[in-house]
């Protein structure tokens, strides 16, 4: 079994977990982490901060396009602070399962990197959890101290296991493979 790790800020989880399915063959167990906390832990941020930002966005919309994926737009403040939305995958499992979390953080994607909606918008999140049947809670969902303990547990948890940015797929003998262009090498 595989795992996928992934946050929804990040234009290369999008590219790894909206095809991760049919390139491993089945789709992983996924695992929502915290990739600021991931940053921190390594002592440097994300490539959006740096000087190859450009050469990493023509990288992402080239890849989508060569996956078939629709044309990556940028929220107008791209990245967000993923910290709420991450939270809203963690209460979308915990009160409606892993499918739920899994249709949540499609939405969700697709909202971002498709419709360049900003995931730092609690009102975006809200049409995130509408548009994949979860009703209403979301927003009582970020502040539950469960959520919160649950989503520090799971990213200290990939960090420990050698999560050292997203997206990053485990393989069923314990390999990290860091980055969406390594899906196809977790299945060799």
């Amino acid at each position: 079994m595989t795992t996928l790790y992934y946050d929804l800020a990040s234009p290369y989880a999008y590219l790894a977990f909206m095809r991760a399915a049919d390139v491993l063959g089945a789709p992983p167990t996924l695992r929502p982490v915290l990739a600021g906390a991931i940053f921190a832990h390594r002592g440097w941020g994300s490539w959006a901060h740096m000087e190859t930002r450009a050469e990493n966005v023509a990288e992402v919309e080239r890849r989508a396009a060569a996956y078939g994926l629709p044309p990556v737009t940028w929220p107008p403040s791209w990245p967000p602070n993923s910290l709420n939305a991450m939270r809203a995958v963690v209460w979308a499992r915990r009160e409606h399962g892993d499918g739920a979390a899994e249709a949540f953080s499609r939405v969700a994607f697709r909202l971002a990197f498709a419709e360049d909606q900003d995931l730092g918008d609690l009102a975006v999140l809200e049409r995130a959890a509408a548009e994949a049947g979860l009703g209403d809670g979301v927003r009582d969902g970020l502040a539950d101290p469960a959520v919160k303990a649950a989503l520090r547990e799971a990213t200290e948890s990939a960090i420990a296991r050698g999560v050292r940015g997203v997206p990053s797929v485990e393989t069923g003998d314990g390999r990290i493979l860091f980055g969406d262009d390594r899906l196809a090498e977790a299945v060799a």
